[in-house]
């Protein structure tokens, strides 16, 4: 689950008979060069407000074909509209978590998780720990959105901290938490990919270890091969950094009990904006209660009462905030940027948005997934467009549930027609739609996961190996004929 709108579930798919492949790929290619010039030119930057700029003038261009097809600016400004819709959960979602990032922060609950995780953790076994923590904790929840704001943002402080590369704990992170949001039972891709195939959930989930599992197992080697390669210098200040946080917050174990109640109520399929705003008022009391001095320097007011109280915790929930300490190390662990923190992802989401939704309404997506179903007639051909497409979509369409819809309506009829058991057409959906969406860094998913980590895709694409070994593994599979189940009337 990655915590958006059911809406785009349920979007039909645009077919346009005069789009051309050609013409249909001309925003893609010209979006690509825009985007990789702009990253030239402005390099992490682009993320502040260039690259969206970028998206709006790719979906310029889309709009363009869409008139030389007789394609209506009120039929596009439509699907836009739909597409924008689909995301509003998402956004909402996004401000939530800056919000929770920064009582979190306030009343020392991310803290204490860093500071009781640089005790257990080191950089050896730091980066396969993140791993499997974040598998289980996100088979238990269905959800790789959830993961990152809990325990994700509580890793990353201790990477800080351990020196290690933030790129790689990122990558560990994500390897984990889209493992178990595939193989849960409780995620909104993991339901929808047999849905869209045909089949149901659990044979569904079954299939999925065939594939997923080997690439589980290749991404923990991977980190756990990179863990005996780091210098474990990040541990030579371990006692001066636990020093530092014991004296600036109240460290309890207590206070564990917070993101645990949090996640509570998300197995127990709370809706994930109660949850994040459940946790979020909680960290708030218990700021008030075990951190009055903290909000006060928030506030930048010297005398507690309750309207510095009320302006020191509003201060931690809407805008960027900083704890001062002398170790410039904990500066970046100190700070947190609440709501306004996460409007330059919200801001990229809309534009990613927008483009998708022209390239659905000129019915570029549906001729993109066309042309790729008719390159190929043999059954590995048939598998390696589905993962073309799963790609080709989240590229344009920048969001992970028309990777899935939109392929699994246009290929369902051709796995029927090859002999084929609909369940390998949902795992193929999943193997390369739903993790693949995280290293795009306009998907909506790239977009999140990057902005509530705070790491660019750029520095964590290399190291979230699950995530593009996947796509590789069931391409594997299909080219040997391993676990390729046909219909039972065949």
């Amino acid at each position: 689950m990655d915590s958006q709108s059911s809406d785009s579930k349920n979007q039909d798919i645009v077919e346009n008979k005069n789009l051309s492949i050609t013409q249909a790929l001309i925003p893609v290619i010209a979006l690509v060069g825009m985007l990789a010039y702009n990253v030239f030119v402005f390099g992490d930057s682009s993320l502040d407000g260039s690259n969206q700029f970028i998206l709006l003038m790719g979906a310029a261009v889309a709009m363009v074909i869409g008139f030389m097809n007789k394609v209506s600016y009120k039929t596009m400004v439509e699907e836009v509209s739909q597409n924008v819709k689909s995301t509003s959960t998402a956004l909402l979602i996004l401000l939530m978590v800056g919000a929770l990032s920064g009582t979190w922060l306030i009343s020392g609950i991310i803290p204490t998780m860093i500071y009781y995780g640089l005790q257990i953790l080191n950089p050896t076994i730091f980066l396969a720990a993140c791993v499997i923590i974040c598998a289980v904790l996100s088979i238990s929840i269905g959800s790789s959105w959830t993961t990152s704001a809990t325990v994700g943002i509580a890793l990353i402080g201790i990477a800080k901290v351990l020196d290690v590369s933030l790129g790689m704990t990122a990558g560990a992170i994500l390897s984990g938490a889209y493992f178990g949001d595939k193989l849960s039972p409780l995620s909104d891709t993991t339901n929808l990919a047999p849905v869209m195939a045909g089949t149901d959930l659990f044979t569904h989930i079954r299939y999925m270890m065939y594939t997923t599992i080997p690439s589980f197992v290749v991404a923990l080697l991977v980190f756990i091969i990179i863990g005996f390669s780091l210098d474990s210098n990040g541990q030579a200040n371990s006692a001066e950094i636990l020093a530092a946080i014991d004296s600036t917050f109240l460290i309890t174990p207590w206070l564990f009990l917070v993101p645990a109640f949090v996640i509570f109520l998300i197995i127990k399929k709370t809706p994930p904006l109660i949850a994040l705003l459940a946790g979020t008022l909680i960290a708030a009391v218990l700021a008030l209660l075990l951190q009055p001095d903290l909000i006060l320097i928030v506030a930048e007011e010297s005398i507690w009462n309750l309207k510095n109280a009320y302006k020191g915790i509003l201060n931690a929930i809407t805008i960027s905030i900083q704890i001062p300490t002398d170790f410039a190390i904990l500066e970046k662990l100190f700070s947190a940027g609440g709501m306004a923190g996460m409007l330059p992802t919200i801001w990229l989401i809309i534009c990613a948005m927008v483009f998708g939704g022209v390239m659905d309404a000129i019915g570029a997506l549906a001729r993109i997934s066309e042309s790729l179903l008719k390159l190929f007639s043999s059954v590995f051909g048939l598998f390696a467009s589905t993962v073309a497409s799963c790609l080709a979509i989240n590229l344009t369409a920048s969001d992970q549930y028309l990777a899935i819809v939109v392929p699994g309506k246009m290929f369902a009829k051709a796995y029927e027609e090859k002999g084929l058991a609909p369940e390998n057409l949902s795992r193929t959906l999943e193997d390369a739609g739903t993790v693949t969406s995280v290293l795009i860094p306009w998907n909506t998913c790239g977009a999140y996961h990057s902005g509530v980590l705070g790491v660019p895709v750029a520095d964590y694409f290399f190291y979230a190996v699950f995530n593009y070994v996947s796509p590789f593994m069931t391409l594997l599979f299909a080219a040997f004929n391993i676990k390729i189940r046909q219909l039972k009337n065949n």
